[in-house]
Order: C-alpha cells, then sequence, then structure tokens
C-alpha cells in the first residue's frame, strides 16, 4: 500500500500520508515525497497529517529529513492537521519551532 498521495496546487505540494509512521514505513514515505519533491520543485510543501495513526520518532526524522530537503531547493515546508496524539509528538520533541503546524479545516 502506498502512504503517500500527492497533489500540486499552483505551486504548493501537498503531501497527505496515511497510516502509521515508524521505522518499517518510514523508508517508502521518505522516498515518495523526495521523489514528488525533486521532481516537482514546488515553492512550499504542506505535510497533512490528518489520517496518520501512529507516529513515533522515525516520523520526527522524516518531518526533519524534508525539512532540509525543502530548505535546499528553496521551499518552505509545513506540517497541517496533524492529530493529537501525533502532535503531542512534535511539541513534545519541539519540532514545532522549526517547522510550522497548523490546523485547517
Amino acid at each position: 500500500m502506498m502512504n503517500v498521495q500527492s497533489k500540486m496546487e499552483g505551486n504548493q505540494l501537498i503531501l497527505y500520508v496515511l497510516g502509521e509512521i515508524d521505522h518499517h514505513t518510514a523508508k517508502e514515505i521518505r522516498k515518495e515525497m523526495d521523489k514528488q519533491i525533486l521532481s516537482l520543485h514546488p515553492k512550499e510543501i504542506k505535510i497533512n497529517l490528518s489520517s496518520v495513526s501512529f507516529m513515533d520518532s522515525s516520523g520526527l526524522g522524516l518531518i526533519m529529513g524534508r525539512y532540509a530537503t525543502a530548505t535546499d531547493i528553496g521551499a518552505a515546508l509545513k506540517v497541517i492537521n496533524p492529530t493529537d496524539s501525533v502532535a503531542r509528538i512534535m511539541l513534545m520533541a519541539g519540532l514545532d519551532k522549526i517547522v510550522p503546524i497548523e490546523r485547517i479545516k
């Protein structure tokens, strides 16, 4: 099963992550995200985590790595609509100080 779906809106890439982000799935998710980011060169990248049921530290690493990739191509990165449990992990790790987290209706 593909854990990432993407949609381009203007020069904004929205990456929808589905299911769990752990050490078993992070590599596949990273490869798909990087493929989309590097082929489309968006100005803004939004990682939508509204359908993520579980995330461990592998997910934090995944997001930080995409932040580095986005920075390398001159794009802004933002996490949108994380579930409560995912948001809690991100806030505890201080990730929100580096990558903005937004709740969008």
